[in-house]
């Protein structure tokens, strides 16, 4: 018995000494609970962890802690971007990839994705489907192997057969098989169970369904509806027993209505949605997730010959100019807006130009960082540990140069970032 007491005694007084307080001094603080800017502030961090956030600049109270002087910055909660891909990075070369990459290539470059991201302020990612390499990642970044963002993530994507997630669309017919629940196909209510359950086999936090038809897959339409609503009902129950929410791809209005109807917590994208869905989706509390940036991106990319396969590029120039509109009515109607890029589908490291469009589409700067910090940690059943500055919370913490209330294109330069009380960029 006393030699257990003493090791129990070693290992706290040792963890009690790895235990680092920093205190980290403000010029300016976003309290993004009140949209409030507090000026000359303090943050105390212990560990993983905000002790304290005290008023004027507190110098340290012992010689073991340490001081960052960030009085000339402003800063802020880590960002938290709901829809990224940590797999990939779109290019020209993405369909020849899908072929002749192996899940080792896949992960290492997931690697490189991961730390681009969290070095550019985002310090939560919901990741919303790729090969299933990305629950490995995330893993990684858990156990501190790899440096990277808190990833909460799908798996793969659910879709129909020929639908946008289907990972044969494009394929030879002696490559095209018949892929099913497991492989993230669905085709019946009895299908839409089994590849839940599949998803939280496989380690997934989340669901995620193309509802309709998207805008990269080697499929003619872009919009269509692709699940009945049964099917997308029978997802949601399930999902909800094994506590998980699920988000809803969707271009096309029918594709929506059935998601927002069937129980889904967020539209991605949402390009021709109509005013009846919005409506639909204050009063099921559902949110947008409008990945302007990529909609700018995808548009952008279908004028240069060859990016695109050819039946790629009509949807891509229709839903590309589309996008910002329909998020600037939804704001106004009052639709509830959680952050988010699409990055993967454009070069990770820029995501932070997702709050420039939406200022652009009139969103207040002050809700667009409300959007990506406390509605994100809500949505994400986070938000007492994360999305704030705060006691107890965890020591997400970045900085920016100017105000971004001022000026929003700051946030496209984070200059400081903490994650879990560990400084990764300074």
């Amino acid at each position: 018995m006393i030699k257990y007491l003493l090791g129990f005694f070693c290992s706290l007084f040792t963890s009690m000494l790895l235990a680092q307080t920093t205190y980290i001094h403000c010029g300016k603080l976003i309290d993004t609970q009140t949209g409030e800017i507090k000026k000359e502030q303090t943050i105390v961090v212990e560990g993983t962890k905000i002790i304290d956030v005290l008023s004027g600049y507190v110098m340290p109270r012992s010689a073991s802690a340490k001081s960052i002087n960030l009085r000339s910055k402003v800063v802020m909660p880590g960002l938290i971007d709901m829809h990224v891909h940590i797999e990939q990075e779109f290019d020209a070369h993405t369909r020849l990839n899908g072929y002749i990459l192996n899940e080792a290539d896949i992960a290492f470059n997931a690697v490189g994705f991961a730390k681009t991201t969290l070095l550019n302020g985002f310090t939560t990612v919901r990741d919303l489907g790729g090969t299933g390499v990305n629950i490995s990642t995330r893993k990684a970044i858990d156990a501190g192997k790899i440096p990277g963002p808190r990833v909460f993530t799908a798996g793969k994507a659910l879709a129909t057969t020929g639908g946008h997630a289907d990972p044969t669309n494009g394929s030879s017919r002696k490559l095209i098989g018949n892929p099913g629940p497991k492989e993230g196909v669905v085709n019946s209510v009895e299908d839409a169970k089994k590849a839940v359950r599949q998803r939280y086999k496989n380690g997934a936090d989340c669901i995620k369904i193309t509802a309709t038809g998207g805008v990269l897959s080697v499929a003619k339409s872009g919009d269509n509806p692709q699940f009945t609503i049964e099917e997308v009902k029978a997802i949601c129950d399930m999902a909800s027993d094994y506590g998980m929410h699920v988000a809803a791809h969707a271009h096309g209005d029918e594709g929506m209505q059935r998601a927002v109807l069937g129980g889904v917590k967020t539209i991605e994208h949402g390009t021709y949605m109509s005013s009846k869905t919005m409506d639909l989706m204050i009063k099921n509390d559902v949110y947008l997730v409008p990945t302007l940036t990529a909609g700018k991106e995808v548009e952008e990319k279908a004028k240069v010959k060859g990016y695109y396969p050819d039946i790629v590029v009509p949807k891509a120039l229709a839903v590309g100019p589309q996008i910002q509109g329909t998020f600037a009515k939804a704001y106004k109607k009052g639709v509830k807006i959680a952050f988010g890029t699409d990055a993967g589908v454009f070069a990770h490291g820029y995501n932070g130009k997702e709050f420039g469009y939406m200022v652009a589409a009139g969103m207040p700067p002050i809700e667009t960082i409300q959007s990506a910090t406390i509605t994100n940690a809500k949505i994400l059943k986070m938000d007492k540990e994360i999305g704030q500055i705060k006691q107890g919370f965890f020591a997400d913490i970045i900085a920016v140069d100017e105000d971004p209330t001022n000026n929003i294109k700051t946030m496209e330069n984070v200059v400081f970032v903490m994650k879990n009380g560990v400084v990764y960029k300074q």
